[in-house]
């Protein structure tokens, strides 16, 4: 079950004006299922992108890498579930490319305004014609409240549809920001998640937009694992549909540029933390925040040594205060001249390490009352600067091994 985690209320997710979805049974692994969806790009419309950094990266990925390098205006996303595409060769490339032109030549667009998103079982053929017989369905049924069901739409093992919507104001005009994503297994993304959609109507520039998407995927999809695989198709996509009638951001620095950071990122930060809470077979949602580091980067190594550790996270699911799996992973995380001496360690509010050893008054059992809670925040200061660095990931339980041997069956 997830983590404190319910399916979003489509009624709490705003529409984006210039964005309409739609979504149909396209039958691309299972039958009568939603395994499509279309999202179509009123005009104007500015994309960026990231993707992951597998070097075995996807078909969809190559393909729209190419199309937002080619043409500085994409119009149209094709995504589904069921078959990544990856590990294709050639073959799996010129589907990805027929599909494309499928769209555009049903919306009338260039073949390089479209672009694809494939997410499932990797290194299987594409079935493309399927995803083409099924286009007209998802065509006729866009409109713009459609989040929910696309949410669905693009789920793998996923439990829970994952999204998440905010309202500003930005120069007195309302701004939207809604976005989906999906993963719940194959996650340590080096990017982003397997997929994630956001899109805002507020008006940006090309360059501001590449900064926030960027600078967003850091804040949120790159702070999470659940077993620390990068995947083949990770992409992250920011929309900006230019339609709120605010003057124009440039800069994120301005007022108007961390106003809609803000929203951008807390989207963001809810759609990762979202997939960590339904990760595959996970009981407990795990926030690693280290803090007292000489720069963010040594922060992220020790954060993400405990978050990948599979000890630390058995040792979760079993809520066994087995706690030196922490220190030991801290330790070989490859901060070369750390001094084990200035170590602290917090559970919660139980004080477990201090400067370096076991703090005098700290008892088993308190540990064990944290691990037993739903939610735990695993605390570490350095103990030899200001920095810190915050990783979101879940316990590793009997369920992950089942979910992934019987995932193709």
């Amino acid at each position: 079950m997830p983590v404190n985690l319910k399916a979003p209320d489509p009624a709490e997710l705003h529409p984006v004006d210039g964005v309409e979805i739609g979504v149909a049974m396209a039958g691309v692994r299972k039958a009568n299922r939603r395994d499509l969806a279309v999202f179509t790009l009123a005009e104007g419309s500015r994309v960026a992108g990231v993707f992951t950094r597998n070097r075995f990266c996807a078909a969809p990925v190559q393909v729209c890498r190419e199309h937002l390098a080619a043409d500085a205006a994409p119009r149209a996303l094709v995504i589904n579930t069921g078959n990544a595409n990856a590990g294709t060769g050639a073959d799996g490339l010129a589907r990805a490319r027929a599909t494309c032109e499928a769209v555009g030549a049903a919306l009338g667009l260039r073949a390089s305004q479209v672009l694809p998103f494939s997410t499932g079982v990797i290194m299987e053929t594409l079935p493309h014609e399927r995803i083409v017989a099924a286009l007209p369905q998802a065509l006729q049924a866009r409109a713009a409240d459609r989040w929910a069901e696309a949410a669905a739409a693009i789920m793998t093992t996923d439990t829970l549809p994952k999204a998440a919507s905010r309202r500003i104001t930005i120069g007195g005009r309302s701004v939207t920001v809604t976005g989906i994503s999906k993963g719940a297994g194959m996650i340590r993304p080096n990017m982003a998640t397997m997929l994630g959609f956001v899109a805002t109507d507020a008006v940006i520039g090309a360059a501001a937009l590449q900064a926030l998407v960027q600078e967003a995927a850091d804040l949120s999809f790159n702070r999470i694992t659940i077993d620390g695989d990068t995947s083949t198709n990770d992409s992250f996509l920011l929309v900006a549909t230019q339609r709120a009638g605010h003057a124009p951001i440039d800069t994120l620095d301005s007022p108007e540029g961390q106003a809609l950071r803000e929203a951008v990122v807390a989207v963001a930060q809810a759609l990762a933390q979202a997939i960590v809470r339904d990760g595959e077979g996970a009981t407990k949602f795990i926030t690693v925040r280290v803090d007292g580091g000489r720069d963010e980067a040594e922060c992220r190594l020790a954060a993400y040594a405990i978050a990948h550790s599979p000890l630390v996270k058995t040792a979760f699911f079993a809520s066994d205060p087995n706690l030196g799996r922490i220190l030991a992973a801290v330790g070989y995380a490859g901060i070369e001249d750390l001094d084990p001496a200035g170590i602290d360690l917090r559970l919660d509010d139980v004080h477990v390490v201090e400067r370096g050893g076991r703090r005098a008054d700290y008892r088993e059992e308190d540990g064990q009352r944290v691990m037993r809670q739903a939610e735990i925040l695993v605390h570490v200061s350095l103990g030899r600067g200001d920095r810190e660095a915050t990783v979101w990931t879940c316990d590793l339980s009997h369920d992950y091994v089942s979910i992934n041997a019987d995932y193709r069956s």
